[in-house]
C-alpha cells in the first residue's frame, strides 16, 4: 500500500468533513503495520479507529474506504461496505443528471441528520428498528478511557526515582569505576471501570440500552467490573465478557432473578461494600452508577453506603436517564441522599448523552480533588 494512496485517502476524508491531521498517512501506515494487510476487515477497523471520532462519521468513512481500497482488496467486507453506503445514499431525481458533488453533499447531510435524530431521541421512545440502530451506534463508538499511573514502576532514563538495586548491579560490570544512577517511573495503565446499574421496574425502558453501553466499554478498558441491582446485587462481569452484545445481554437476563423488581439502592450498595469492594476496587476505578434514584429504602442508609463507596474508588459518576428530560430536577429522596457523594452527575437517556459520558471518561483527572 503506497504512501500516495494513503495521502489521497486522507484528502478524501477531509473533503467528507472528517478532521484528520497532517500526519494521517504516517498514522495509517503505523496502523497497517500493527494489524497487517492480510485481511481487509482488520485494515478497515484499524483505519476507522485512527480516523473516526463520532458515529456520524462512519457513513462517509465507509464510502471513502470502499472507493479507495475496494478495487484491490478483494475481501467480502468491501461488498458489505458498498451495500451499506448505497443504503445511506439518496436516489437522484427521475430523469435528472445532477451534479455529483452536490449529490455527495446531500448524502452526507441526510446521513448526519439521521444519526442526529436518533441520537437526540429518548431510549424509552425508540421503535424496535430504531433501537437496533442505536445499539449498533453504541457498539461503534470510538473512545479511549483516561490513563492512570500504576504503583508498579519501570526503568526510565529521566524517571522521578532512583533505582538503587540496578545502579549497584551495574557497578560490577565494565563501567564499575563510574557510578551512573538508574531511574524508574510509574507505569501508565488504563483506569478500570466499576459499573453498577439499576434494573428495577422504573428503569426497565433504559436498562438494556445502558448494558449495551457497558458491553461496548468492556472492549476499551483494561478492566471492567459490572453489577446490577434491584432488590439485591448481582455480579455480571463474566456475562459481559461474551463476544457479541446480544449474547451478553441474554446472559445477564438469565442470571438476574430480580429484574424489574423493587429498588433497594442503599441495601444493594451495602452488599457491594461488604462483599466486593476489597476485591474489585484495587487500582482506583471510576464507579459509574446508573439509576433514576427512586429508592424504597431509607435515605440515611443510602447516604452511608455512598460515603463508603466514594472512599473506595477514584471517582463516582451517577448516570440518570430521567435527567435528559426538560425540567428534570434530582428531587427524589434517593438522589438527595446520594448527591453529596457524587463527583459527576450526567444524563443517560439518549445516545447523545452517552457521548457526553464518553467525553467525561476520557478526561478523568489523574488525581481526585479533595
Amino acid at each position: 500500500m503506497s504512501g500516495q494512496v494513503l495521502v489521497e485517502f486522507g484528502r478524501r476524508l477531509r473533503n467528507e468533513g472528517i478532521a484528520v491531521g497532517p500526519t494521517i498517512a504516517a498514522d495509517l501506515t503505523a496502523a497497517a503495520e500493527a494489524v497487517g494487510l492480510a485481511s481487509a476487515e482488520d485494515t478497515y477497523h484499524a483505519f476507522r479507529a485512527v480516523c473516526v471520532t463520532a458515529a456520524d462519521q462512519i457513513p462517509p468513512f465507509d464510502r471513502v474506504f470502499a472507493d479507495v481500497f475496494g478495487r484491490e482488496a478483494g475481501d467480502p467486507l468491501l461488498a458489505m461496505i458498498s451495500d451499506r453506503t448505497r443504503s445511506w445514499s439518496v436516489d437522484a431525481p427521475e430523469g435528472g443528471e445532477g451534479d455529483g458533488e452536490d449529490m455527495e453533499d446531500e448524502v452526507a447531510v441526510v446521513g448526519a441528520s439521521w444519526v442526529e435524530r436518533l441520537g437526540s431521541k429518548d431510549f424509552a421512545e425508540l421503535t424496535s428498528e430504531e433501537a437496533a440502530k442505536v445499539r449498533a451506534m453504541i457498539s461503534s463508538m470510538i473512545w479511549r478511557p483516561s490513563d492512570a499511573r500504576s504503583r508498579r514502576r519501570r526503568p526510565d532514563r529521566s524517571g522521578d526515582r532512583p533505582d538503587p538495586r540496578r545502579t549497584l548491579s551495574r557497578m560490577v560490570g565494565t563501567e564499575g569505576d563510574l557510578l551512573l544512577p538508574v531511574y524508574t517511573e510509574r507505569r501508565i495503565r488504563r483506569r478500570p471501570l466499576l459499573f453498577i446499574a439499576d434494573v428495577s421496574g422504573s428503569m426497565e425502558r433504559y436498562s438494556e440500552m445502558l448494558l449495551y453501553f457497558a458491553h461496548a466499554a468492556r472492549g476499551r478498558l483494561g478492566r471492567l467490573e459490572a453489577f446490577v441491582f434491584s432488590t439485591h446485587l448481582t455480579r455480571i462481569t463474566r456475562q459481559l465478557h461474551r463476544r457479541t452484545p446480544s449474547d451478553a445481554i441474554a446472559g445477564v437476563a438469565e442470571t438476574v432473578d430480580d429484574w424489574s423488581g423493587g429498588t433497594r439502592i442503599g441495601e444493594s450498595l451495602g452488599q457491594f461494600n461488604r462483599e466486593w469492594a476489597r476485591r474489585v476496587t484495587s487500582g482506583g476505578p471510576v464507579a459509574v452508577i446508573v439509576s433514576d434514584g427512586w429508592d424504597r429504602g431509607k435515605p440515611a442508609r443510602l447516604a452511608e453506603e455512598m460515603a463508603r463507596l466514594s472512599r473506595s474508588v477514584h471517582r463516582v459518576v451517577w448516570l440518570n436517564p430521567l435527567a435528559s428530560r426538560t425540567g428534570f430536577s434530582p428531587d427524589t429522596r434517593g438522589m438527595k441522599a446520594a448527591m453529596p457523594y457524587i463527583d459527576d452527575f450526567l444524563a443517560a437517556g439518549r445516545f447523545s448523552d452517552l457521548a457526553s459520558v464518553v467525553k467525561l471518561l476520557e478526561s478523568v483527572p489523574e488525581r481526585r480533588a479533595r
